[in-house]
């Protein structure tokens, strides 16, 4: 790990960096997306529950899928 990327993982361990949140795949978990927000892990499953999550959340079984592009899109790093 390079040295400014450490020192990027150090600073805002919640947060993700905008290589990391262009490396995604085309969903993630809900703790990724939770994790890219800065949300906490209960609020980020609250919101989901309730269908107020910030950006396009699938339902797969019990397991929820955030939508990637969606994701970007509300973080300003669409392309």
């Amino acid at each position: 790990m390079r040295d400014d990327t450490k020192a990027e993982h150090s600073k805002g361990s919640k947060g993700m960096s905008r290589e990391e949140l262009l490396a995604l795949p085309v969903a993630v978990d809900l703790d990724t997306g939770n994790r890219a927000l800065g949300l906490g892990r209960s609020k980020g499953y609250e919101l989901a529950k309730r269908g107020e999550y910030p950006c396009k959340v699938l339902r797969l079984g019990n397991a929820y899928r955030v939508v990637t592009a969606d994701l970007l899109e509300l973080l300003g790093l669409a392309a």
